[in-house]
């Protein structure tokens, strides 16, 4: 006897195409959900203005953050929420769909900052600064690029050396997130003992920051150079727990892992202005949608978005579960971020000359994942460290 056909479950969602609604729990919808209304409610509506002045309001949007419990929310302890990976994940995208620079700056505060601090720094540290960045309070910035040290941050040119009990720092660091708005700076120096991790306050003598202007992507964000002129510094300003690149590179680690997340969220944003647009949109009598080219187009970009929201999720339940290796956070930010540049410049000729304004999010995002594939690690490094994960050979030393 043959058994019955299985009835269809569901209906399709076209902005949930594959039901990935039901891979989440409770409380990672309930978080999502908050994410997803605060940048609704505060960020969707003003942040052309901010993108098209090139300046965000970080002092109003901060405490905001903290009130909502994203920054450093995936950190245990001293005002931290301690969520999953997988729900901080879920925050990034959702932050990102209303845009990059806003969840740089959470992602700044949070993934590198408090990160460095939390996992590297003393407790004196930890009780001093991450309750009041955890509320938004404070600001911090993570200073490790240089102007001829970017991929490779071994080459460094920053140096901080020992004058009795304290540092002396001299160096410059380049393209910071947050960095002249930061309350303390985490600055990454060579000294003779390797790379070691420092708390620089702001006002401290020889500190200075300058911002960097005529950017054309990631403009609703602060973005700075930091120059320090033999600063110095007590020892107790020294993060005691680093010792070497493995303290920078684990905190960019985490970043990184908010940008796979947040990938997603700028894709689906672009897809889904595309997918109402070419409904609304009438062209030889009948909506765009309709016609055997754009429909192309869509089915395209929600191939991609989809996929890239499997992807991320998957990698999210594999930190959760500690079997998540920074090579698998390289494939996630390299297949993700390429994916979402992809879905933004097609929904661009999906919108036409509206594409190109800031009524819509599409050139925004556009822009702005221009530096997403550029900052935490080039698309040609994740590259490599997928390939050399796949042969063993590490091309790139």
């Amino acid at each position: 006897m043959t058994a019955a056909p299985a009835t269809m479950s569901q209906t399709i969602r076209p902005k949930d195409f594959l039901g990935l609604d039901a891979l989440l729990g409770d409380e990672e919808r309930d978080i999502r959900d908050t994410v997803r209304a605060f940048v609704a409610d505060r960020i969707v509506p003003e942040v052309g203005d901010w993108f098209e002045a090139g300046e965000v309001p970080v002092h109003e949007l901060a405490p905001a953050l903290g009130k909502l419990g994203v920054l450093g929310m995936h950190l245990t302890g001293y005002g931290c929420a301690g969520a999953s990976a997988t729900a901080y994940g879920l925050a990034c995208l959702e932050l990102e769909a209303g845009d990059s620079g806003v969840r740089s700056l959470v992602s700044v505060q949070g993934s590198l900052a408090m990160y460095a601090i939390w996992r590297w720094g003393s407790e004196e540290q930890k009780q001093q600064w991450l309750p009041r960045m955890a509320a938004g309070e404070a600001i911090g910035c993570f200073g490790l690029t240089e102007p001829d040290a970017g991929s490779d941050p071994g080459a460094m040119r920053t140096r901080a050396r020992r004058d009795g009990d304290d540092w002396i720092l001299h160096g410059q660091k380049m393209w910071i997130t947050n960095g002249s708005v930061a309350e303390v700076a985490v600055v990454w120096a060579a000294t003779d003992e390797g790379v070691r991790g420092f708390l620089v306050p702001r006002g401290t003598r020889g500190f200075t920051t300058q911002d960097i202007h005529k950017k054309l992507s990631l403009r609703a964000s602060v973005t700075s150079e930091l120059l320090l002129d033999d600063v110095r510094l007590p020892a107790a300003a020294m993060l005691p727990e680093a010792t070497s690149l493995r303290g920078p590179l684990s905190c960019l680690n985490e970043a990184r892992f908010g940008i796979v997340f947040g990938a997603v969220g700028a894709a689906r944003a672009c897809f889904e202005s595309a997918l109402d647009y070419a409904g609304e949109r009438l062209a030889f009598g009948k909506p765009i949608a309709g016609t055997q080219i754009q429909q192309q187009k869509l089915a395209f970009m929600a191939l991609e978005v989809n996929r890239a929201a499997l992807l991320a999720l998957h990698l999210g339940r594999m930190k959760d579960a500690g079997t998540l290796r920074p090579e698998h956070v390289s494939m996630g930010k390299l297949g993700n971020v390429n994916a979402a540049l992809e879905v933004a410049r097609t929904a661009r000729q999906v919108l036409g000359a509206n594409g190109v304004t800031l009524e819509y999010p599409v050139i925004r995002h556009m822009n702005n994942l221009e530096s997403v594939v550029t900052y935490e690690g080039t698309a040609d490094i994740h590259a490599l460290v997928v390939g050399g994960a796949l042969t063993g050979i590490q091309a790139f030393r």
